[in-house]
């Protein structure tokens, strides 16, 4: 694993017959990080913090599906190296997991511009989460995406209280529609930790 590495290249891409040979391997690898790195909030919003790790193996992931050869390969890392966590912020996927097809467009039909109203809380301080721009994630109908990546930036004493055992972390959202908030567990708290490059001294 490399978590702390912050972009994706092509020569770190294993060609498909190689990563075949170890899918299965990878798979389990990337499960077992992905435990401490999903946080629910409220009944159907999942946040999943990604990193180097995650990126490579949805790259992989993706050309194994596809099969779309070289040209996909830059596709894919246009699309996956921007989520690769950079030293002072973290970064996620957020998911609206709701199986059931016509509840789902009633739930997202509530929920425009969520992505706007999402926050870890360290401490007494909120970290508002900065949305990716590659394409407006809620619908003139105000219908929101199921999916949202999003950034939160730390400042270096930001990172040090995330750190801190006496400080209490909490991811959330005060959207007047989903106003829900998740205490962040220690295990959780110590693999996001890993996503933050070292202080100076």
């Amino acid at each position: 694993m490399q978590a702390s590495r912050k972009s994706i290249s092509r020569g770190d891409i294993l060609d498909l017959n190689d990563y075949i040979a170890v899918r299965k391997e990878r798979r389990a690898e990337i499960v077992a990080m992905k435990k401490n790195r999903r946080v629910e909030v409220g009944p159907h919003a999942t946040f999943y913090f990604e990193n180097f790790d995650t990126m490579l193996q949805q790259i992989q992931e993706m050309l194994y599906i596809e099969k779309g050869g070289e040209e996909q390969i830059a596709d894919e890392l246009a699309a996956y190296n921007p989520l690769i966590p950079q030293g002072s912020e973290l970064v996620c996927t957020l998911m609206f997991e709701i199986d059931d097809p016509a509840r789902r467009d009633r739930v997202l039909r509530t929920l425009a511009h969520v992505e706007e109203q999402i926050f870890i809380q360290v401490g007494n301080e909120k970290i508002k989460a900065v949305p990716e721009t590659d394409v407006d994630r809620t619908s003139e109908d105000g219908k929101t995406s199921s999916v949202h990546f999003l950034h939160f930036p730390f400042t270096e004493e930001q990172v040090a209280a995330f750190s801190n055992p006496d400080k209490q972390v909490m991811l959330g959202c005060d959207h007047p529609n989903y106003a829900h908030l998740a205490v962040l567990t220690p295990k959780v708290r110590a693999a996001l930790a890993e996503d933050f490059d070292d202080l100076p001294d």
